[in-house]
C-alpha cells in the first residue's frame, strides 16, 4: 500500500490512544516521517506536517504564547528591522545606516539609497506575523501561501484543498480587519521587488527562497528578543504561535471554532486545546483567596 499523509494522520491519532510508552510512539512517527519525506522527493506526494509529536503529553500543545505575549509579538513585528527616517538623519548618521543596510541586503554600500530605507521599513514581516497570529499558519502553509489565497475585501484566507496542509478540503480562515489591511499594504509593496516577479508566493526570504521552519524559528526568536519575551526552557518554534491560536480560540469561542480556524480534520486533534490558560487559572486563585 502507498502510504499517504492521510494514512499517517490516522495512524498518529490511533497511537495517541494506545497504552504505549512515548518513546515507541515517537519512533513510529519518525519512521513514517522519513518515509513520507522520501515519497515527497521521489514521487511528488504532498509533504506531511504532523499536528503533534510524542515527545511530550499530546493532550496539550507543547507551548503557546499568552495573550500579553501575542500582543507583544504583534508590536515587535512592526518594530522588527525598522530604521530612522532617511530625511531625519545627518550625513554621518546616514553613512552608518548605509553600512548597516549594505550588510543586511548584501549589496555594496555605494548602492544603498533612499529606496532601501523604505524596504527596511516594509510590511513583509508585519503581514507574515499578523496573519500567522490570526490563522495559526503552519510553517509549511507559510511556505505554500500564494496570492490566490488572499481575500482582502472579506478579511479571509481561502485555502484550496490541493494546497492545504492535509489536502482534504477547502478552508476559509478568518483574519482581523487590521491584519487584512496590513496584508493589503504588503501586497502593494511586494510588486516592487524583483524576486517576486515569477512567483505567486506571498512571502519569500531576502534570498528569494520560501520560508522554512528554521527561518521562521529564527524570526520568532528575534521578535521575542525585541518584545523581551524569555525563550529559555520553552519550545519556542513557529508552532508556538499556532498553539496560542488554538488555546484562545477554544477559550473565547469553542472547539468547533478552533477546529475550523486551525484547519483540523479531526476533533481529537483540536481537543488538546481544551484547557484553561494559565492566566485564567491565576485569576481563579485570586478569587479563591
Amino acid at each position: 500500500m502507498n502510504v499517504t499523509p492521510e494514512h499517517a494522520d490516522a495512524w498518529m491519532r490511533y497511537l495517541a490512544q494506545q497504552d504505549k510508552i512515548s518513546t515507541h510512539k515517537s519512533n513510529c512517527q519518525k519512521a513514517v516521517k522519513m518515509l513520507l519525506k522520501w515519497r515527497h522527493h521521489e514521487h511528488g506526494i504532498s509533504e506531511w506536517d504532523a499536528d503533534f509529536t510524542f515527545s511530550e503529553d499530546t493532550r496539550q500543545p507543547r507551548d503557546y504564547l499568552t495573550r500579553e505575549e501575542r500582543e507583544a509579538i504583534r508590536e515587535a513585528a512592526l518594530e522588527y528591522g525598522s530604521i530612522p527616517s532617511y530625511d531625519n538623519l545627518t550625513s554621518a548618521e546616514r553613512d552608518r545606516w548605509r553600512a548597516h543596510l549594505a550588510q543586511r541586503f548584501e549589496k555594496p554600500k555605494s548602492e544603498v539609497g533612499p529606496a532601501d530605507w523604505e524596504r527596511a521599513n516594509g510590511w513583509k514581516t508585519p503581514s507574515l506575523v499578523w496573519v500567522s497570529l490570526d490563522a495559526g499558519l503552519r510553517p509549511i502553509e507559510v511556505k505554500r501561501a500564494t496570492l490566490s489565497w488572499v481575500d482582502i475585501e472579506n478579511s479571509v484566507l481561502r485555502i484550496p484543498r490541493e494546497e492545504s496542509s492535509k489536502n482534504t478540503e477547502n478552508w476559509i480562515v478568518g483574519l482581523r480587519d487590521q491584519t487584512a489591511d496590513m496584508l493589503r499594504r504588503w501586497l502593494n509593496e511586494r510588486r516592487n521587488y524583483d524576486r517576486y516577479d515569477d512567483s505567486e508566493r506571498i512571502w519569500l526570504t531576502s534570498h528569494g527562497n520560501p520560508h522554512s521552519p528554521r527561518s521562521l524559528r529564527y524570526l520568532l526568536h528575534r521578535l521575542c528578543e525585541i518584545a523581551d519575551i524569555p525563550v529559555e526552557n520553552r519550545q519556542m518554534s513557529w508552532y508556538t504561535i499556532r498553539h496560542s491560536v488554538g488555546t484562545y480560540m477554544t477559550r473565547e469561542e469553542d472547539l468547533a471554532a478552533a477546529q475550523a480556524q486551525l484547519r483540523h480534520t479531526s476533533e481529537q486533534t483540536t481537543m488538546k486545546y481544551d484547557q484553561t490558560p494559565v492566566e485564567d487559572r491565576r485569576d481563579a486563585l485570586d478569587r479563591m483567596g
